[in-house]
């Protein structure tokens, strides 16, 4: 049997985790564990840092000690840690210690580690404690949240998002197509399946730098309106609009989608925006749907899903940190509340890959940035964004996420579809 003075933390580790380390990790008492030649190196740098991880087990303590500076990686660049979090999440597996070896481990390491430190400045606080800030998806609330994840600076997002500003999953015909060929791909997919003609009134239901409304006036000589309540993405959109001279096509507001007054639009598009909505929201949000469109006019719905429909929660660190009060489920619930709230499902496709593909490229596009983007946000932001674009990347590749775009269409009094008998789109 160990002695408790002999436990060190490199030792409390490998009790942990039996199978063995997929990288090297050090610490600041001098104990180590893992393949002595692995490419990749963690090291545990203060006390602080081993209060975050046993305070908070699991990715939310190694968040705040990376974050904070006290856990520090070698082996991988800082603003692309794919490799790093692909060994996190599909290598490493941690074994739950029973209740008397977990508090030998506590003992052994020291009772004054069980004090949390302060969390970083850009952790939210924990969903329970928000109530303060109104009902969950309640309007004050969603915009706190929308402010949190998009409110950071636009010159920051230019540096992940590249030239076209744009925020959701791209198309790519071919793995060699760029980024900027992909997301004009995606735009005009969408105005493909909505059947743009021009005249026609869009609405874009969180449209963030107005990708989609200057693609579908510019191209297709729509009068599109975007509403988002990010005020930064509202603001850099009107600019954009001026600068194409589309503004007698495309407005532009910082609005809750809910107070749109305008009615018999032909066609609606919600890219990136069902994530923030929450579950028990979607029969209000696709009666507003089918209360704006007119008969005939369709809905094209692109959003994040899980490869299931059983409930689960948001992990803490996607949670805290990246999109507070975000909730994901899986296409089949999206698609039911859809039919129940009136409209006919008539195409649907799983973008899996794609997203992976997109969230490569940010990686990289961060990584060709990361100077800039370290002066305009600061290292943990910065660190913050690289994790998450690279555990995203994870998520697809290994199917615990999907991305679906869902085409339905509001039937007329006569259940006319207005909708040919094939597709006249290529997919």
């Amino acid at each position: 049997m160990t002695t408790l003075a002999q436990i060190s933390i490199a030792g409390a580790l490998t009790t942990l985790a039996p199978n063995g380390l997929p990288f090297r990790f050090t610490a600041y008492d001098g104990s180590a564990t893992g393949p002595d030649d692995a490419a990749i190196h963690l090291h545990l740098a203060t006390e602080r840092g081993l209060s975050y991880i046993l305070t908070a087990p699991g990715d939310l303590g190694l968040v705040r000690a990376y974050v904070m500076g006290d856990l520090e990686i070698t082996g991988v660049h800082p603003a692309n840690p794919y490799e790093l979090m692909r060994m996190l999440l599909t290598e490493l597996h941690f074994e739950r210690p029973s209740p008397a070896e977990a508090l030998r481990i506590v003992r052994g390491l020291g009772w004054s580690h069980l004090k949390p430190p302060p969390p970083p400045p850009q952790e939210q606080l924990p969903r329970w404690r928000r109530i303060f800030e109104g009902l969950l998806h309640s309007r004050g609330r969603d915009k706190t949240a929308i402010q949190h994840h998009y409110d950071v600076k636009n010159q920051f997002y230019s540096y992940i998002l590249g030239p076209s500003m744009t925020y959701t999953c791209a198309v790519f015909p071919t793995p060699d197509t760029t980024l900027e060929q992909a997301q004009y791909e995606k735009y005009d997919l969408i105005a493909r399946k909505l059947d743009l003609k021009p005249g026609m009134r869009l609405l874009d239901i969180g449209c963030g730098w107005g990708g989609m409304l200057r693609h579908a006036a510019r191209e297709y000589g729509v009068h599109a309106l975007g509403v988002t309540l990010a005020a930064e993405q509202a603001e850099w959109a009107a600019e954009a609009i001026k600068r194409e001279n589309l503004e007698h096509l495309c407005e532009v507001r910082h609005l809750d989608y809910r107070d749109v007054p305008e009615r018999d639009f032909d066609a609606i598009s919600s890219m990136g925006m069902t994530e923030h909505i929450g579950v028990r929201s979607y029969p209000a949000y696709f009666a507003f749907h089918l209360d704006h469109l007119r008969p005939g006019g369709r809905l094209l719905n692109h959003w994040i899903t899980r490869p299931d429909n059983r409930p689960r929660a948001t992990g803490p660190f996607i949670d805290r940190y990246i999109f507070p009060d975000g909730e994901l489920t899986g296409s089949g619930h999206l698609i039911t509340q859809a039919e129940n709230a009136g409209f006919e499902i008539r195409h649907t496709e799983n973008l899996r890959e794609h997203y992976a593909l997109t969230l490569t490229h940010w990686s990289q596009n961060l990584q060709t940035h990361w100077d800039k983007a370290v002066a305009e946000v600061g290292p943990a932001t910065a660190k913050i964004w690289a994790l998450y674009l690279a555990a995203g990347r994870v998520s697809f590749d290994r199917n615990t996420t999907q991305l679906h775009q869902l085409l339905a269409v509001k039937l007329d009094p006569q259940a006319n579809a207005h909708f040919p008998l094939r597709p006249t789109w290529a997919s």
